[in-house]
């Protein structure tokens, strides 16, 4: 590994040419490195001075390696972290303790050991607005903007990121309204077409290229004179039925006077450990690997979200103190990460996030601490988070049992906030890998600080050993920390019906 190192900071300098044809001295900057995946785990393990690691668990049962389901095993440290006591053993009776003294310390823990530090130096990023299209998503007329963030990378413009989104905002209510941020593909929902005159000339012109192309075409075009080789999209329905809890959770939103926006992740950071030396990661890092206590994707893609709310602020059609974030799985743990260690959003959805997101590190079912540390995933967390999957090293063996924090001290850095966690059944594809039950107790422990901070938990008692996950399609919904199981699969899209409701109650919208 220190061969490879050394051969990449020897490489000769040459020119590189970036999008806008700029020629780039790279002599001028450190050169890039490039690793596979493996290449830089193995390069954490040696900074940890780790010599072997556990190997992810498998979700194959036949496998001698398999995930365990069995309860009796589940818990080997079941006596959770304190969440409200003080480092120096001091209990945190007040609010102001609770801000001012134990909040700082478990955010330190996890951006230190899990979720990694956003280093100093992180450029800004500037907004444009690409694309305005007015537009029908059903019934709904809303404005839709596509837009890029570009991060400023004049201190290493070998790297370049351009943060993908877009929004739309319904327009047949008074804003500012309340907006939405999901992870995932940003697309325009329904690009305006053009007039039926706008096309005829749209083709005339289409035609007339393509004949200038290839002679041959005009005897073709002559045989259909009919024919239009560019045609209109079918323009919304009218007649089409009204939304309901089985519309697309992107239409409930707007028929509530919300809008959305989507943002796309792999623009802000790669979802693999070979992308760490570029994205956002590499960009601070100006090609080079990380360091244990760095970010990884999680905490990376937090970062582009806010950064994303930024210019949600500038955005007169929007509300930017009811803006909220939501994800599913991977996304949903980049949710719970994001409202839980960026400020300025108000409320979230977290979907089916299992390790690393709601579900309890220090519980042993399904997803493993391994898998996060050792396997394929390890790019989500901090290189300081390999160290609860070693066998051999320095420090010894260690497991997520010697993890100072839990998931249910980050739940409770989202409060008071609102914060609705969402889950699916295994019958129907939410796997029992992502360890419902852990997630459950996380929540339930995390209600003993919203309540502190004078605001509702899920209604129970927060003895996370005793209260028993309800049935499905129960929902806890009275409080800012919210619990609903639906009866769907690895989707939030079911809860969406009771999440927009308890939303917009919760923080006092009612669309005009």
């Amino acid at each position: 590994m220190k061969q490879l190192v050394l051969s990449m900071m020897m490489l000769s300098a040459i020119h590189i040419t970036i999008a806008q044809n700029t020629p780039i001295d790279t002599s001028k900057h450190p050169p890039l490195t490039t690793f596979t995946a493996q290449e830089d785990h193995a390069n954490m393990m040696q900074q940890l001075g780790i010599t072997e690691v556990r190997p992810g668990k498998s979700g194959d049962p036949t496998n001698p390696n398999s995930a365990n389901y069995d309860e009796a095993l589940a818990n080997p440290c079941p006596e959770l972290p304190e969440i409200l006591v003080t480092s120096k053993g001091k209990k945190v009776t007040t609010p102001d303790m609770w801000w001012n003294t134990r909040r700082p310390e478990l955010v330190e823990v996890f951006e230190r050991e899990v979720y990694g530090r956003i280093p100093d130096n992180v450029p800004n990023v500037t907004w444009k607005v690409e694309i305005v299209d007015n537009e029908r998503v059903g019934r709904i007329p809303v404005i839709a903007k596509k837009l890029v963030g570009h991060v400023d990378n004049s201190a290493y413009p070998l790297i370049n990121v351009d943060i993908e989104m877009v929004v739309v905002i319904p327009t047949n209510v008074k804003g500012p309204v309340p907006v939405l941020m999901m992870f995932g593909n940003p697309q325009l929902p329904a690009p305006a077409q053009p007039s039926p005159e706008d096309l005829e000339k749209i083709n005339k012109s289409f035609k007339s290229m393509m004949i200038a192309s290839d002679p041959e075409m005009e005897a073709i075009f002559n045989k259909y004179p009919a024919y239009n080789p560019i045609t209109r999209l079918a323009g919304p329905s009218f007649f089409a039925p009204p939304v309901d809890g089985n519309s697309p959770p992107t239409e409930q939103l707007l028929a509530a006077g919300w809008g959305y926006a989507t943002i796309s992740t792999g623009s802000i950071q790669a979802d693999n450990g070979a992308g760490l030396t570029r994205g956002i990661i590499g960009l601070v890092n100006k090609g080079q690997p990380r360091t244990p206590e760095q970010w990884g994707s999680l905490r990376a893609w937090a970062w582009g979200a806010a950064r994303g709310l930024d210019y949600l602020e500038t955005d007169p059609l929007v509300d930017a103190k009811k803006v909220g974030i939501e994800g599913v799985s991977r996304y949903g743990k980049a949710a719970l990460v994001t409202l839980a260690l960026e400020p300025s959003f108000a409320l979230g959805l977290i979907g089916s996030s299992g390790k690393g997101g709601a579900t309890l590190h220090r519980r042993v079912f399904g997803e493993a601490v391994e898998n996060l540390g050792s396997s394929g995933e390890y790019h989500w967390m901090a290189g300081n988070y390999i160290k609860y999957s070693a066998e051999k090293g320095k420090l010894g063996k260690m497991t997520g049992c010697d993890l100072s924090v839990d998931s249910h001290q980050l739940l409770a850095l989202a409060a008071p906030k609102l914060t609705f966690i969402s889950y699916g059944i295994p019958e129907k594809g939410d796997a029992l890998w992502l360890d419902q039950k852990g997630s459950y107790q996380a929540t339930i422990a995390a209600g003993s600080v919203f309540k502190l901070l004078g605001v509702k938990d899920l209604g129970v008692s927060n003895d996370y050993n005793k209260e028993v996950m309800p049935p499905m399609l129960t929902g806890m919904l009275d409080g800012e920390l919210a619990w609903r199981q639906h009866d769907g699969g690895h989707t939030d899209a079911p809860n969406f019906q009771h999440f927009i409701p308890w939303a917009s109650q919760k923080l006092g919208y009612k669309p005009n």
